[in-house]
């Protein structure tokens, strides 16, 4: 039926107007996750502030699921940290690495920290603790793939929205699935060891973190040159940590959750609200020792 243009125009008014009421019901109740974002579909959470990046937990309760080694392919298994809350929606996921000889325990407390802030986090055993960074970056991929085709939690995860992080081997691992895979959104490698040094054909925005006192994977001769041998045209970052070993990552961290978080979140969810801890670039202080980067992001 053809309806009268006034008739639309009044339609339109009225929606409006319950538009703006429940604007105006939701402002009452104070932010929840998922309050942003009308603006942007990928939104999850709240506004961000300095506190709730550097929080030990973010606004979502997390739950988490065991993944037996003998029920995967590709990987050696590993534990999913999701949000427990299906209300807003699905989620961008990231799979994590261990380093030589270690396993999933090493970087388990990336798991509720990172979840717990509006990701689904797969950290992950290898098949042998001796693996090398190009089988450790097939095994991310593993992953990622049983994550979102097989897994239980696979309607959880948005399978567009993926990232990969690691230590050391599992950091030059991330490296290799990020080469391997372009549309991975984000890669994190943390005291990163890798033989290969170049990376011109990463597409995936890579923030590298080093640790000024590694003796084993020393940032000139790994974190450093990975960082230079990205495309300049990459949405690309160096922290190097002050203070730090190239054991640190294995333990809870706040500035490598902060960078962590605010990279992940811009990069995996679109969510230019975390520009601000990433642009301008951070300064030296006690707990950084370098930042590099390009900003503004392009991507």
């Amino acid at each position: 039926m053809h309806q009268h243009p006034h008739t639309k125009r009044k339609t339109r008014s009225l929606s409006s107007a319950l538009a703006a009421v429940a604007v105006v019901v939701g402002l009452g109740l104070g932010p929840t996750p998922g309050a942003h974002a009308a603006d942007n579909p990928y939104e999850r959470g709240p506004a961000p502030t300095n506190s709730s990046i550097e929080a030990v937990r973010g606004p979502y309760a997390v739950s988490e699921s065991t993944v037996s080694s003998l029920a995967v392919t590709g990987f050696g298994g590993g534990t999913i940290y999701y949000p427990t809350t299906t209300s807003d929606g699905t989620f961008g996921a990231v799979a994590i690495s261990p380093g030589f000889t270690a396993t999933q325990s090493s970087i388990a407390w990336l798991g509720p920290r990172l979840a717990s802030q509006g990701f689904v986090v797969f950290t992950i055993d290898t098949n042998t603790t001796v693996d090398q960074p190009d089988s450790r970056g097939n095994q991310l991929l593993a992953a990622l793939d049983y994550l979102t085709r097989v897994s239980p939690l696979r309607t959880r995860v948005d399978s567009t929205r993926l990232g990969v992080m690691g230590h050391s081997m599992g950091g030059g691992g991330s490296l290799e699935a990020a080469k391997s895979r372009p549309s991975l959104q984000a890669a994190i490698p943390l005291t990163p060891w890798n033989l290969d040094k170049t990376w011109p054909e990463l597409r995936t925005p890579t923030l590298i973190v080093g640790a000024d006192g590694d003796t084993i994977a020393s940032v000139s001769s790994h974190a450093e040159p990975f960082y230079e041998n990205l495309p300049s045209s990459l949405d690309r970052a160096y922290l190097e940590l002050n203070g730090a070993t190239h054991f640190t990552p294995n333990t809870s961290n706040t500035t490598i959750a902060k960078y962590s978080i605010s990279w992940l979140k811009r990069f995996i969810d679109n969510d230019t609200r975390y520009e601000q801890f990433l642009c301008p670039l951070p300064r030296p202080s006690l707990a950084i020792e370098e930042y590099r980067g390009n900003c503004p992001h392009v991507s």
